[in-house]
């Protein structure tokens, strides 16, 4: 962050105003890819939840409340053996997305980025079974207005808020331990506070990487690799995708209704 304003103050007024212009047009590409993967995301979820459940009694397979049931498909997803591969589908696509980023074409990065999206929704399309909608979408307007104000102070800061990252990533480290843990107590205190530090993890997270974004566009055009901003611009978009996902399920956990 230092480096980005040392290089801006000490560019001539034209090379300043190219920078500016420049970063902003990177921005907006990283929301722009963002969105559209929140987008296809919610879309995704709420489809297959709603293909998952009937209210005919002949064709349900498990009840899941009054006047609902699972239907065949519904079980395949929810309660089978496949719903551990649903599960950890979305970590795989990030891996590879994260290993394969320099062999892929930009093309080829976006369009993995979406039907990583898609795999996400149908990961996330039990919080329909589960949460009334009304819940849901409160939380997702909550969630969507603390992560604007979180990124804006990540983006305008003077600060260099670098040195969270260590801090942060030992303790998403941590929180994954201790889900992994609660998995065998099934204990709704631990449940509780994993949900309050993951919410201050990811918030912490999506000003931290907000700043880093906007620091590797300065350091890629200072090396003139210009011609990797669109990947950089994608990565970017993966990041702060997953930054408001686990805030929005951390805060699910605290403020939605449950069915």
């Amino acid at each position: 962050m230092a480096e980005f304003e040392t290089v801006r103050r000490s560019s001539a007024g034209v090379r300043t105003a190219q920078i500016d212009q420049g970063l902003r047009a990177h921005m907006n590409k990283v929301y722009g890819t963002m969105s559209v993967g929140m987008l296809i995301t919610a879309l995704a979820a709420w489809a297959i939840s709603g293909l998952a459940v009937t209210t005919d009694p002949s064709l349900a397979v498990a009840q899941i409340g009054a006047d609902k049931y699972l239907n065949s498909f519904g079980a395949a997803i929810y309660t089978s053996p496949l719903r551990w591969v649903i599960m950890f589908a979305p970590l795989a696509f990030v891996f590879g997305l994260s290993a394969g980023i320099n062999r892929l074409s930009e093309a080829a990065a976006q369009l993995t980025f979406y039907a990583f999206a898609a795999v996400m929704g149908l990961s996330l399309s039990s919080i329909f079974l589960v949460f009334t909608g009304y819940s849901i979408v409160q939380t997702f307007l909550i969630t969507a207005i603390a992560f604007a104000g979180l990124s804006l102070y990540g983006y305008t800061t003077k600060k260099d808020i670098s040195g969270w990252g260590s801090f942060l990533i030992m303790g998403l480290i941590g929180l994954i331990v201790a889900m992994v843990v609660n998995i065998f107590l099934a204990s709704p205190a631990v449940q509780f506070a994993i949900s309050a530090i993951g919410v201050l993890i990811f918030a912490g997270l999506t000003a931290y990487d907000t700043q880093r974004i906007k620091t590797q566009y300065l350091e890629m055009v200072n090396a003139g690799a210009g011609d990797w901003l669109g990947k950089a611009a994608i990565m970017g978009a993966l990041n702060l995708y997953l930054d408001f996902i686990n805030l929005f399920m951390f805060l699910l956990q605290f403020l939605g209704n449950r069915e």
